[in-house]
Order: structure tokens, then C-alpha cells, then sequence
């Protein structure tokens, strides 16, 4: 008889190590892409107090603007508007001539605007895709001057504009503005990460020259981030005091220096005054209305990546 040996059992296949750990718990605060977090309670607490705040400086303008001085300086300031807004609106625009004033603030901050858009955005596009001899120094001196304080430039500019004949002309407030080196440096930074070589070389295929490149591909491109800058732009051309106080005069003023003359009386009126200050928060209040949208989906574009 024919003795058989016992057949042994085939071992178990195991998968590979990394197959036989045992799987993480899957963490519910781990954001997969496409996904957005819920705000709880806290979030929209904070979010309520951070609103609040915002808008508290503009509502007590409001405030005041509507009632009389004795009223703002009581020891219990109001809290609801009162009844004289328009008549103290009335009131500063005569005072001031506000009405010649917003004009030249449009005039200035619109010129200054445009002309920033413009030369930043070839300037930023040149040094951010473009080779030339010196572009690292270049570069290097443009970031330079952001750490020099501009009162260091103002007898110089002030004699400079006084030679050109523009003593109290808008021309002075303007012209010095017309480039930022802050702009230049955002506008290279953006275009760095948002504009590939390739849709460069597909254009100079295409036999486009350089002119045709910038407005049919840097353009478009740069255009979420030219809205950013020109918002920041405008805002600063708008609110600023100290050069246009120094460059114009009563006359000629814009809105900024205007107002500056309703408190340089011994007494000023604070009602007065304040309605003033909301006349000139109003456009840039209608600005983002307009535009806020675009400019927010501009500040998102730079800050998420595809």
C-alpha cells in the first residue's frame, strides 16, 4: 500500500505592509480640495463683533453729522440721528466749497489711478517675464525707495514744481504720483505665478509683437490684481492730506484740504465738520459697491491656487 504525505494547506497571500496597517481614523477637520468649513456659533459671534466695529466709526459720524454741537459735546452723546443732516450737509459744502473740491479729488485720484495701472502693470510685467541686463538691481533699487519716508522728498518736489510752474495747479499733485513702487512690486509678484511663458511664446508664434502681447495676454491676465491696485490707489490718492495741503491752495483745493479748513477756525463746529467728513466717505462707499465684487474675487484669485 501506497503511502501518501499529508498535503500541507497553501499559506495565506498577506498584502504588502503598508496595506496592513490599520487605517487612520479619518479626521473630520481634514478639508479635501472643493470643500469649505462650517462656521459654528463662535465664528458668526466674532464675525457680528468684527461687523459691528467696522461700521461703528461711520455710524457715529452719521450721528453727528445730524445733530447740533451741543449735542455731539453733551456728557450723554446721542445715539440716534437727528434732524439736521442736510443743513448741516448744506452748511459744509458753502463753507468749504466742496462742490469745486470733489471734482478735483475725482480729477486727481482718477488720473493718478489710471497712470498707476498703466506703468506698474508694463513695469511689473517686464521685470517679471522679460530678460534683461540689470533686472536683479533694477528691482532691488525699485523696493528700495518703499523704505525712504516721503517727507525727505517734499522741499525737493516742492521746488521742482515751483520751477515747472505748477505752484497750485493740480499738475503738481498729480505728475509725482504717477508710479508706485509698491505697484510695480505687486504687479511683478502676481504676474510671476498667473502668467506662464507658454501663452508668451504662443503669441510671439502667432507673430504678435510685444505691444500686442501686453494687450491681448498681460491684460487679461493681470486684470483681477490691476483691480486690487487700483482700489488701493484710489483710496490713498483720495485720502491723501499732507502733499496736497502743501502743493495747492484754498482756491484750488481738493476735498482733503477742504475739509481741513472747516476745523482750522479757533471754535470749530464738530456737526459741521463731521458732515463734511461723510461727504467724502460717500464716493468711496459707492467705489466698492461697484466694484467690490471684482475687487474681492481679485484679492481670492491671488490667494488660492488651482
Amino acid at each position: 500500500m501506497t503511502m501518501t504525505s499529508p498535503t500541507k494547506a497553501p499559506r495565506p497571500v498577506l498584502p504588502p505592509a503598508r496595506e496592513r496597517r490599520t487605517p487612520h481614523r479619518t479626521n473630520r477637520f481634514r478639508m479635501g480640495a472643493g470643500q469649505q468649513m462650517k462656521g459654528g456659533p463662535f465664528a458668526y459671534a466674532a464675525l457680528t463683533v468684527v461687523g459691528i466695529g467696522s461700521l461703528l466709526p461711520l455710524y457715529w459720524t452719521l450721528v453727528a453729522a445730524s445733530r447740533t454741537q451741543d449735542e455731539v459735546l453733551a456728557s450723554t452723546p446721542p445715539f440716534l440721528p437727528g434732524g439736521r443732516l442736510f443743513d448741516n450737509l448744506g452748511t459744509a459744502w458753502e463753507q468749504a466749497n466742496l462742490g469745486k473740491a470733489i471734482i478735483n479729488s475725482v480729477v486727481v485720484s482718477a488720473s493718478i489711478t489710471a497712470a498707476t495701472l498703466f506703468f506698474c502693470t508694463l513695469a511689473g510685467y517686464a521685470f517679471a517675464k522679460m530678460r534683461f541686463r540689470g533686472r536683479g538691481w533694477l528691482m532691488t533699487a525699485v523696493i528700495a525707495t518703499l523704505t525712504i519716508p516721503p517727507q525727505l522728498s517734499v522741499v525737493p518736489l516742492f521746488m521742482m514744481m515751483s520751477d515747472l510752474g505748477w505752484g497750485g495747479q493740480l499738475e503738481s499733485v498729480i505728475f509725482p504720483t504717477l508710479v508706485s513702487a509698491f505697484g510695480v512690486f505687486f504687479m511683478r509678484q502676481y504676474l510671476i505665478e498667473a502668467l506662464p511663458y507658454e501663452l508668451i511664446e504662443a503669441a510671439r508664434i502667432d507673430g504678435a509683437n510685444n505691444f500686442r502681447i501686453v494687450v491681448s495676454v498681460v491684460l487679461p491676465v493681470a486684470r483681477p490684481a490691476m483691480m486690487v491696485l487700483g482700489m488701493l490707489t484710489f483710496v490713498q490718492a483720495w485720502n491723501d492730506f499732507f502733499w496736497p495741503y502743501l502743493a495747492l491752495n484754498q482756491q484750488n483745493p481738493t476735498l482733503q484740504v477742504a475739509l481741513g479748513q472747516l476745523s482750522a477756525s479757533y471754535t470749530p463746529d464738530q456737526s459741521i465738520v463731521m458732515a463734511g467728513a461723510l461727504i467724502s466717505t460717500l464716493p468711496l462707499l459707492v467705489v466698492f459697491v461697484l466694484f467690490g465684487k471684482k475687487i474681492v474675487g481679485g484679492i481670492m484669485s491671488g490667494a488660492v491656487k488651482g
